[in-house]
């Protein structure tokens, strides 16, 4: 089994900063992105930030120049420093792996694996 274990979220005033934590567990073989999504109520997720195994990170373009998505592989965790927080930051933030599994024989075919969500409200 997969767990991705968020943290951070919390309430803040616009141009304020929050920093959410991600950790990865389990029989994890190789993990090829990590990202961060966010839904805000009536609206789609949408793909906030990305970071692939290669290190390559793209962000949405509402969010370029104010957030900063980085990784510890030794720990499995992926971070968002957001800063420079607005109101209309306000959501539920996912935490997101494209992993490969290590089943005890062979590896399995990489899958999307989500965290639990973590609320992050912006006043303004």
């Amino acid at each position: 089994q997969v767990q991705l274990v968020e943290s951070g979220g919390g309430l803040v005033q616009a141009g304020g900063s929050l920093r959410l934590s991600c950790v990865v567990s389990g029989s994890i073989f190789s993990i090829n992105f990590m990202g961060w999504y966010r839904q805000a109520p009536g609206k789609q997720r949408e793909l906030v930030a990305g970071i692939s195994s290669d290190q390559s990170r793209n962000y949405a373009d509402s969010v370029k120049g104010r957030f900063t998505i980085s990784t510890d592989n030794a720990k499995n965790t992926v971070y968002l420093q957001m800063n420079a927080l607005k109101p209309e930051d306000t959501a539920v933030y996912y935490c997101n792996a494209v992993a490969s599994m290590w089943d005890g024989l062979r590896p399995r075919p990489s899958d999307d694996y989500w965290g639990q969500g973590t609320q992050v409200t912006v006043s303004s």
